[in-house]
């Protein structure tokens, strides 16, 4: 604890977003470069250094954020970036992307905002790199194991970096043509360049991990074919089975699920593409379900030129505090956030009739109305209380010849046939069921991530990566010094 008093003379200072009007045209990360180190230090000294730090209870990756907050204060980035990947293989993209639970549980958030550990993170692992600190780990030896993962995401990754530094023979099979999973093709570039996942793979391909790209496993190449070739097989899938709107008018077209929309716009910025085919310039849209990839949609629909942009929430409008009667400290509050998109949205004015910046709260979708051809043209809503029922009388209608349908995501897509094909025995929400082991009811064969968890954060399928990884070294050695920072059976911290 460098400063005791830090967390009274500093008051909190997150990384400053660069100007909307700036930002909209193009699709570059939305902070001002460079802007964070000069703050970092100070954010770092408002830690207290409790007796009991709850935000290692927050995070499932049990991050060491007192210890790495300690020696960012004293501008120690070497043993500052050793422990902060002591825990976390990825810090880049979870400091960039993960809406940070730790924070949430920071013990100073009781009655104070809380530590910026999320822009600290950052700080670390950007340092890291522009330093050398994060040099290529092969083993010093192979086992004669091989282990084939399935998925590219973060869970896959995290498990196949883990099982290669342990010796093992890892690789990797990912059905689109580059690694990434939804890093690469569903988050928006504004959110995170591709950069800090190239680099990440190099330093994979570095240490040993092969990567086996544009082979989608039950349709490319046999399961079970795939199985007998290789000592165990991770399954890292995602939750890929999207959710529907069964609603009057959904056989439209023009109405799309989102993440048929952002790859599209990914494809543009990695150049694949000239313009997206889905592209929302000049076109209303709206954007059914308010969560993050919403918000993606959203950003996405901005810069790309939207006439207007509206998103349905069916959530009533949060509060901006946390309810201490029905979310308590430390679990972490729905409140009224305000993310990057929504400001461009709100600064921008792209849907004047929503309640804040472009969302519509207590907000469901009744039906669609199209034209001649058959091409969606307005999506009719209605305003529902608390228990999702009709007010009388509220029903809208909103201009819409594109839809963007967000509403998240149930468990791994069985038309991929890889769960028929092995024979998995699934949960009733349609995830691949597993022990305390991540083991499947197939001998060799486990499953991690959304495909088993559910769809859940980027630090839960590190997480889950990381743990998988110390299961199967085990299975393959008897024994395993792997660290495992969670069981399959964990749930995040709440009511």
């Amino acid at each position: 604890m460098a400063d005791p008093k830090g967390f009274m003379t500093t008051p909190r200072q997150d990384w400053p977003r660069r100007p909307v009007e700036q930002r909209v045209r193009d699709w570059d990360e939305v902070y001002v470069p460079g802007a964070l180190l000069p703050i970092v230090s100070g954010q770092a000294d408002r830690c207290m250094d409790c007796g009991i730090p709850f935000c290692h209870d927050a995070c499932p990756l049990g991050n060491l954020i007192p210890e790495w907050n300690d020696l960012v204060s004293r501008e120690d980035w070497r043993a500052a970036s050793d422990r902060l990947h002591a825990t976390n293989n990825f810090p880049e993209f979870t400091g960039r992307l993960c809406p940070a639970p730790c924070e949430a549980g920071c013990v100073l958030a009781i009655n104070q905002p809380a530590v910026t550990i999320k822009n600290v993170e950052v700080a670390v692992a950007d340092r890291a790199w522009a330093d050398g600190f994060t040099p290529p780990k092969p083993p010093d030896r192979l086992s004669g194991r091989t282990v084939a993962v399935i998925g590219s995401g973060p869970a896959g990754l995290a498990a196949a970096q883990q099982l290669t530094r342990a010796g093992h023979t890892v690789a990797v099979y990912e059905k689109d043509d580059r690694i990434g999973g939804l890093m690469r093709y569903g988050i928006p570039a504004f959110k995170m360049e591709k950069r800090h996942l190239e680099r990440r793979i190099e330093q994979m391909r570095d240490e040993g991990t092969k990567f086996r790209t544009a082979t989608a496993v039950g349709r490319d190449v046999g399961a079970v074919e795939l199985r007998s070739r290789y000592d165990a097989v991770v399954i890292a899938t995602g939750a890929t089975a999207w959710r529907e709107l069964p609603v009057p008018g959904r056989e439209l077209t023009g109405i799309h699920q989102a993440m048929e929309y952002l790859p599209l716009a990914n494809r543009v910025c990695e150049g694949d593409l000239e313009v997206s085919p889905m592209s929302a310039a000049g076109r209303h849209v709206v954007i059914v379900g308010g969560g993050d990839t919403g918000a993606d949609c959203l950003g996405t629909a901005v810069r790309e030129g939207a006439a207007s942009v509206t998103q349905l929430d069916i959530y009533r409008q949060p509060g901006a505090d946390r309810d201490e009667d029905t979310e308590p400290w430390p679990t972490y509050p729905k409140i009224y956030r305000l993310s990057a998109a929504h400001e461009e949205a709100r600064d921008l004015r792209t849907a004047p009739a929503a309640d804040a910046d472009a969302r519509l709260f207590a907000a469901s979708t009744l039906h669609f109305t199209g034209d001649g051809d058959g091409h969606v043209r307005a999506l009719h809503l209605v305003e529902v209380d608390e228990r999702r029922t009709p007010v009388d009388g509220s029903g809208r209608e909103l201009p819409a010849d594109l839809v963007l349908l967000a509403l998240g995501f149930s468990g791994p897509d069985p038309a991929d046939g890889l769960t028929d094909q092995l024979g998995l025995t699934l949960e009733p929400r349609g995830t691949i069921a597993r022990d305390g082991d991540f083991t499947t009811n197939v001998p060799g064969v486990f499953a991690a991530g959304d495909a088993a968890r559910g769809q859940s954060l980027i630090v839960w399928a590190i997480a889950e990566g990381r743990a998988v990884a110390a299961a199967v070294d085990r299975y393959l050695t008897g024994a395993s010094r792997l660290p495992a920072p969670i069981s399959p059976y964990d749930r995040p911290l709440h009511v």
